[in-house]
């Protein structure tokens, strides 16, 4: 099979996922990030929508991209109006792109249930529309919105959409599983049955509804389709896209399908997180291919394995996708695990195995106090570092204050006051927040902000708290994990206390010091 198109429609419908809103410079930046990938085609929204997208098109041009393609996406013409005075094929002309996706209706519950229009009215739009692009030099890819919907209850018209788009010029005709809600073996075989009909070029756009998106890419790709859509991590509407990282990942691997160059298949995790981390939303550390777990094993004949053979429970080298196996450690390990984990630090701990019997029985005492460094494993290369004696702090905390207040009529405000010290020079700074960990996280930054000007480019994305015995009530210990990220990577670290601040300020500690210990280790 010759190279399959790769479409990323992250910019417009991955902004479409609750709690994504991309500023017009969030998607330049996203935009270099894939064509560095090799994406072939980036959609980058619905110009004259808002001006947001106006703005974000107008920038496009500017950008040096050597592998992508900017494409413009839009509806067809409004029902019963010239293509000539329609503002939203005017504001397609007007993004100045090659390429433009347009999409029609192609189920007739749509056209006659939402436009209330008669289906042969439909069928005009989208001749008029495709040629009235064409004739102005674009050219067309063609979106069959709903067609797998359409095409189950009323098969015939559905084909006379694809046909007339076909007529009118269209350079693609791509079949969207708009409602997601279509399995995998008819996927298959209603493409089938397309190519019987239509000899355009096919391509697949799959929705996450029933968590078959990417199976039912991968299903077209082997049944005919040459350009597959989707997003980063899957980020869409509802359940999302069909997610490219994962679809790129069979393809190369498992199907041996050109579709990136093998340089780029190894930035696959860096691109992964640095679009999470643009999109301001947690990593998803089971995410296949790209996830922090996603070649994370845990003590027992699993590790025993690994250690002899990696491909008794891997499927793929992790390195291949710019990931890296992890061995878990927890109260279960063993020497061997211990020694393995350090390698991966690059301690020579095999040197001293005094030193390594030494960590093995103070994180067993620690998991019995209530630590699980097997989900903090930024905590845990700090513990090792400081019981090697090879980590050094770049702070000292002399006190910190916390002043939680709530009057009447007026919200809860939470301050915090720190004396820190770097070296040889006193910081001492406040700062409020919208919780006391808020509070102290901003007090702390603040106060290292003039030595360490990098921590500007991490924020913690995740906080979760665990009561550890709840029979003894508010005086029971919690566990404290706080998630940190930035534009490269995510960590997670840990504390334990009696006290629920305490625990936020140890693992507060230790997200910031891995952040600058990563940040020195980069730079050597």
């Amino acid at each position: 099979m010759e190279r399959i198109e790769l479409y990323d429609t992250t910019l417009r419908d991955g902004a479409q996922s609750e709690g994504i809103s991309f500023s017009a410079a969030d998607k330049l930046k996203i935009c270099e990030k894939l064509d560095s990938l090799g994406i072939d085609f980036i959609e980058g929204g619905w110009p004259g929508a808002n001006p947001k997208d106006a703005s974000f098109f107008n920038s496009a041009r500017r950008l040096k991209l050597t592998n992508s393609q900017i494409v413009a996406f839009g509806s067809t013409r409004r029902p019963h109006a010239r293509p000539d005075k329609d503002k939203g094929l005017a504001g397609l002309l007007a993004a100045g792109t090659k390429y433009i996706t347009l999409f029609g209706k192609s189920w007739d519950l749509h056209v006659k249930e939402v436009f209330k229009i008669d289906l042969d009215e439909n069928l005009r739009m989208i001749e008029d529309s495709i040629k009235f692009l064409i004739a102005r030099g674009a050219k067309v890819f063609f979106d069959a919105e709903h067609f797998f919907d359409g095409y189950r209850e009323n098969p015939q018209y559905a084909l006379k959409v694809l046909r007339r788009a076909e007529d009118s010029g269209a350079g693609r005709i791509v079949l969207c599983d708009t409602n997601g809600g279509t399995v995998t073996s008819r996927i298959f075989e209603i493409i089938e049955e397309v190519k019987n009909v239509i000899k355009a070029p096919l391509g697949i756009h799959a929705h996450n509804d029933s968590d078959m998106a990417v199976a039912n890419s991968i299903a077209a790709i082997q049944a005919g389709c040459v350009q597959v859509q989707g997003t980063i991590n899957g980020y869409g509407e509802r359940c999302g896209n069909a997610n490219l990282i994962s679809i790129i990942g069979n393809l190369k691997l498992k199907l041996k399908i050109s579709c990136v160059s093998d340089l780029a298949l190894k930035e696959l995790t860096e691109a992964a997180r640095f679009v999470a981390e643009i999109s301001n939303m947690k990593p998803q550390d089971n995410q296949p291919f790209v996830g922090a777990s996603a070649f994370a094993h845990k003590a027992g004949v699993h590790i025993n394995a690994i250690l002899k053979n990696p491909r008794t429970y891997e499927h793929i080298p992790p390195e291949l996708v710019g990931n890296h196996r992890r061995l878990l450690v927890s109260e279960l390990s063993g020497k061997s695990t211990i020694l393995k984990q350090a390698e991966a630090m690059e301690l020579e701990l095999d040197k001293t195995p005094a030193k390594a019997e030494k960590i093995l029985k103070l994180l067993k005492d620690l998991e019995h106090k209530g630590y699980h460094f097997e989900a903090a494993e930024a905590s845990l290369e700090i513990l090792m570092k400081r019981v090697m004696r090879q980590f050094k702090d770049f702070f000292k905390l002399q006190d910190f204050r916390l002043i939680v207040e709530k009057r009447s009529g007026r919200r809860m405000t939470s301050e915090a006051t720190i004396k820190i010290k770097v070296g040889g020079k006193v910081e001492h700074t406040a700062s409020t927040g919208d919780g006391p960990v808020n509070a102290l996280d901003n007090a702390l930054r603040k106060a290292l902000a003039e030595f360490y000007p990098n921590l500007a480019q991490m924020h913690l994305s995740d906080f979760k708290v665990r009561v550890l015995d709840e029979k003894e009530g508010t005086a029971a210990k919690v566990r404290v994990l706080i998630q940190s990220q930035d534009k490269t990577d995510s960590w997670w670290t840990i504390g334990v206390s009696e006290n629920i601040i305490e625990a936020s300020w140890q693992a507060l500690v230790d997200s910031i010091e891995y952040k600058l210990l990563k940040d020195s280790r980069d730079r050597t």
